[in-house]
């Protein structure tokens, strides 16, 4: 995953540093989603891996799929990845682009693992919080674990805060060792 990640960077780089000049950061976050959804295809996925499809075939293939969601520049960016071999990097370019976009602008994605669902309310009421702590605009996502006994899990970049009833019995544990 490292590796991935490490390829891919240099393209979100060169991406974001080209939307961001032209002043369409929103419109290639769009593209980049939407072909990182397409290589992400398992029949896709089956025609990237196979030795015997041509990188011909395969940009004549991509460039039907893409006609009418991807710009000029998208398209010539799928012909690069196709040409250098790391058409199957699209997600991670993707992933990548949306972390330079997201620190450009100054917003932050939290994950929060909660042992009960939480309301709208409770929701907003959080964000608004981890905003204040922070010092970024907050982009929340819930999900469920009945395992955490009670309370929540709080995951912003490499920061966690686990505040869940089964994290405290962890750690009570492990003191009483």
């Amino acid at each position: 995953m490292a590796e991935l990640a490490a390829l891919a960077r240099p393209y979100a780089e060169a991406v974001f540093l080209m939307a961001e000049e032209k002043g369409q950061i929103d419109n290639w976050s769009d593209a980049l989603s939407f072909l990182g959804q397409v290589t992400s295809d398992e029949l896709l996925q089956k025609i990237l891996n196979n030795p015997k499809v041509s990188k011909e075939a395969l940009q004549g293939a991509m460039l039907d799929i893409c006609d009418q969601q991807v710009t000029d520049e998208g398209i010539n960016l799928v012909k690069l990845l196709i040409k250098n071999n790391r058409l199957h990097l699209a997600s991670e370019i993707a992933e990548q682009y949306e972390i330079k976009k997201a620190k450009k602008l100054g917003l932050l994605d939290v994950s929060v693992t909660a042992a009960f669902e939480m309301s709208d309310a409770d929701q907003q009421a959080l964000s608004t919080s981890l905003s204040k702590s922070f010092g970024k605009q907050v982009k929340i996502s819930v999900k469920e674990d009945a395992s955490l006994i009670g309370g929540m899990i709080i995951r912003a970049g490499d920061k966690v805060i686990d505040g869940s009833l089964s994290g405290q019995i962890q750690q009570l544990a492990r003191q009483l060792k």
